[in-house]
């Protein structure tokens, strides 16, 4: 939700959240600040919920509200859990006559600025406006930037296979949606990349992108990452802390491997999807939310939904747009286009002799299974990087030798390298219609071949499309 609104004239009104038990107090600052959309807090709980209903971009804060019944500072408490919630938003906070040490502790949690109390108006005012000009000036930063998310989203995604752009066309479409998504591939295929530029091309791309991957987490503790937890709750938790569907207020959520999230968290996801609502752990209030939920797994979910290991309504809940990540193998001529991105990546300054690869890298490289996808290539390639002792890195470099033909120490016989130049001249040309969209013409001058020759090859190759 924004964080400033226009009024009748069209003017940026900045909102400002005043948080103060004195009534009268309350009342003067709230007159004061007449150029701003103000709302008013007596406790942290109001706070808090002004906050859900439109984050600020200002709040002032007064340190000395009473304390809660366990005796603790309940001023400071209100600071963590605002910043926490709501990093942007600036907050000043009140201190009165000795209670400088609570000032400076505030701003070392993160507080922008403090004033002393009796209050002097015109330096609030003066406070509260240089706080807003940054507020403002940090949001079209991040405006900027998430525009600029938005337009390069599938840059991270290095692809010229038709089946990649489809999904990349998939995700362009379902991005500016609510609509939650499912994504299915097997690992190392690119889940999380994806579910970034959801994010990214959404108009939530100006809130936080929030990521758990549910299969690294413990049962006993998932419940409490997820939905956090209260003081007290547990031994060992000494103050209350938002969990992950609470820090994604405003943005995205993405459930990495939800395929293994136990049968009771089920139950408990399935409420927040329905209502929108959580209670962290010991808590009894429950909090509104406003997040869009992303999941992802390489599991068959039909299959534990057959088994009962998977809920039906929790799925139809998850998935309303099912996409499906091709395997590195499934993705033509990607193989060899990711092997050179990667030795662009991880080649270092000192390294300017390593150019490429040699016909025989390429050729293994083409023919390679990837049963670990992108994230098996990578890892091959960042070590054949520091292996490579010539200009050029060889199958041996890459620990692919053994698919290339011949033994180690054997001279290969020409049938062998006849298949080498195959597959070589397969990846190339895969590669290059891809990029060109099946245009034989674009693909021939960028392969340096006349149209007719690059036509014989495919008809040769038996690639030629119906």
């Amino acid at each position: 939700m924004p964080a400033e609104r226009t009024d009748a004239i069209g003017a940026a009104r900045p909102r400002l959240l005043i948080v103060e038990d004195d009534p009268g107090l309350r009342s003067q600052l709230e007159w004061a600040f007449e150029e701003y959309e103000v709302a008013i807090a007596g406790d942290r709980a109001e706070a808090l919920a002004a906050c859900r209903a439109a984050p600020p971009a200002v709040v002032t804060l007064d340190l000395g509200l009473p304390p809660d019944p366990d005796g603790a500072t309940e001023g400071l408490a209100t600071l963590e859990e605002l910043l926490a919630l709501y990093p942007g938003t600036k907050v000043v906070v009140a201190s009165g006559h000795g209670a400088r040490e609570s000032a400076q502790t505030a701003i070392a949690l993160g507080a922008y600025d403090f004033y002393a109390k009796p209050i002097n108006i015109d330096e609030l005012r003066l406070i509260v406006r240089r706080a807003a000009h940054v507020h403002a000036l940090e949001a079209e930063n991040r405006r900027l930037a998430a525009e600029a998310s938005r337009a390069a989203a599938a840059d991270g995604v290095v692809t010229g296979s038709p089946e990649m752009r489809q999904v990349l066309r998939t995700v362009a479409k379902v991005a500016p949606s609510d609509a939650s998504v499912m994504l299915l591939g097997a690992s190392g295929t690119g889940k999380e990349l994806l579910a970034r530029a959801v994010h990214q091309q959404s108009p939530r791309a100006r809130g936080p992108f929030v990521a758990i991957n549910c299969a690294a987490i413990p049962d006993t503790l998932l419940e409490s990452e997820l939905f956090g937890h209260e003081r007290g709750a547990f031994t060992g938790a000494v103050k209350t802390t938002p969990g992950k569907i609470e820090t994604a207020q405003g943005g995205t959520l993405f459930l990495d491997e939800i395929g293994d999230v136990p049968a009771s968290m089920q139950v408990k996801l399935l409420r927040f999807l329905q209502e929108r609502v959580i209670e962290r752990v010991g808590g009894r209030k429950p909090i509104a939310v406003d997040v869009r939920v992303l999941t992802a797994t390489h599991r068959d979910v039909k299959q534990l939904m057959r088994d009962g290991a998977f809920r039906e309504d929790l799925y139809f809940r998850l998935a309303e747009v099912v996409v499906r990540i091709p395997s590195l193998a499934e993705r033509s001529g990607d193989a060899v286009l990711l092997a050179k991105h990667f030795l662009t990546r991880f080649r270092r300054p000192d390294q300017k002799d390593l150019r490429g690869f040699t016909p025989q890298a390429m050729a293994a490289i083409a023919a390679w299974p990837w049963s670990g996808n992108v994230r098996e290539l990578e890892n091959r390639v960042k070590r054949a990087v520091i292996m490579a002792e010539g200009g050029a890195i060889t199958a041996e470099d890459l620990d692919l030798e053994e698919d290339t033909g011949g033994s180690a120490g054997e001279a290969p016989e020409v049938s062998d390298l006849r298949g080498v130049r195959e597959r070589a001249d397969r990846a190339a040309i895969a590669h290059a219609m891809a990029v060109n969209d099946g245009n034989v013409s674009a693909a021939a001058r960028d392969l340096n071949v006349s149209r007719p020759t690059l036509y014989n090859l495919l008809n040769s190759y038996d690639m030629l499309k119906d």
